[in-house]
């Protein structure tokens, strides 16, 4: 009886045992401002020891804002550390549940698009439909397995030989649904739309996509636990996953990463100990000579972020033209919508963050311009963008593309 007790007491830690969802009922997220170093050193114990807190970003450094989740029986204790603390604060989502229940209404099934959020069989499925749709245009192959034995795919894009090319990271984050589907959307406006400037960009580039990087992640997301950040494989017997966007080598492990394993920002044992982290380098590196850029996608906080973002790190040696690309993006996002981004080096304009894919294709393999595209919104939903929103967060990063790489190609980056 003890040991099956012990084995019912893990697998709820784990999340294995299946059946019902993770629920936030009246949950609420606070964004507070770190201030001092007295308020970084508190919230970091508390990150480290959370008794149903959440943290949606870590708290590495002073001066600055994050988004905490605080469960209901935790409401007085918060507010009494917040005063004791003198730690700014204010509340930006008031029930998480039923912010994730208008996310993903229950509804019949219909054929694939983008007013709702996609399973990863659908993605497939759908990029299937593309390559037979148009079989002289796109590619896709399957570049290996995750650890939970789900195919991890890629899809090229060609209109001609001897593009320079352009390599897509998307949903390294599982909780990050926004990235998906927008890269989905992206595909289909580079196959379908008439608009000069999306033909240009489509058509003279070749694209090389990774739609979906933890697809362990994401399917858990829809089935169990809709904030899982990490991927699923069992570092510890409690916790589970590492952060794959802190498991890339290049300056793995310095600064804004964790040795911990139950921590959501965890790189791992080793750099690049993950076989999803692993799947993507290898493919990257058998396209590397012909990629002029690595993208990341992620949500949330409107940012455009370049290398590097490790811990006293210098700028790189083309600091100066990703910035006026990355200028250049957000005027046009802007135009869009109203939408404002922000643009620098992660350690500059976000926090410290070490082990990210765009930092090592750059730093380790010297692709000449990398970038962590932050999509939508600023906090209002986090994580939990409405999915009336993907539409809008697509059609105005498809304005910053265009610039981007318009930009880029003034400054002599993408000439074939």
């Amino acid at each position: 009886m003890i040991v099956k007790a012990v084995v019912l007491l893990l697998c709820c830690a784990t999340g294995l045992l299946r059946g019902e969802q993770v629920r936030y009922d009246n949950y609420r997220v606070y964004e507070v401002a770190i201030a001092d170093q007295t308020q970084l050193e508190a919230l970091q114990y508390v990150e480290r020891n959370p008794d149903g807190y959440l943290f949606w970003e870590s708290p590495v450094q002073t001066n600055m804002k994050l988004n905490i989740v605080v469960p209901p029986h935790k409401f007085a204790e918060f507010e009494e550390l917040s005063g004791n603390l003198a730690l700014a604060h204010r509340l930006r989502i008031s029930n998480l549940q039923q912010l994730i229940e208008d996310e993903s209404p229950k509804r019949s099934r219909r054929a694939f698009g983008w007013e709702e959020y996609q399973t990863l069989d659908d993605i497939y499925s759908w990029i299937d439909e593309k390559v037979a749709e148009f079989p002289t245009i796109v590619s896709v192959e399957t570049i290996g397995q995750s650890y939970e034995d789900r195919d991890m795919k890629a899809v090229k894009i060609s209109y001609k030989e001897g593009n320079p090319g352009i390599f897509i990271e998307s949903n390294i984050h599982a909780r990050e649904w926004i990235t998906s589907a927008t890269v989905t959307w992206l595909m289909n406006e580079f196959l379908t739309s008439t608009a000069p400037e999306v033909r240009e960009l489509a058509e003279n580039y070749d694209w090389y996509i990774l739609p979906v990087v933890n697809p362990d992640g994401l399917n858990y997301t829809k089935t169990t636990n809709r904030l899982w950040r990490k991927n699923r494989y069992p570092h510890n017997v409690l916790c589970y996953g590492v952060d794959m966007n802190r498991n890339f080598p290049g300056h793995w492990m310095e600064g804004g990463a964790s040795a911990v394993p139950c921590t959501d920002t965890y790189a791992g044992p080793e750099a690049g100990s993950e076989v999803e982290t692993q799947n993507i380098m290898n493919y990257f590196v058998s396209v590397k000579d012909k990629v002029n850029a690595y993208l990341s996608f992620h949500s949330y906080g409107q940012y455009i972020l370049f290398p590097y973002g490790h811990q006293n790190a210098e700028y790189s040696e083309n600091y100066y033209d990703m910035m006026e690309m990355g200028e250049a993006a957000a005027v046009a996002i802007f135009n869009r919508f109203s939408t404002p981004y922000e643009f620098g080096t992660t350690a500059d304009v976000l926090y410290i963050a070490s082990g990210s894919s765009p930092d090592w294709a750059h730093g380790t393999h010297g692709t000449p311009v990398a970038a962590t595209f932050e999509f939508r919104d600023n906090g209002v939903h986090g994580f939990i963008l409405p999915p009336d929103q993907i539409i809008p967060n697509a059609m105005e990063v498809l304005d910053g593309l265009v610039a981007f790489f318009r930009k880029g190609k003034e400054l002599g980056h993408f000439n074939a």
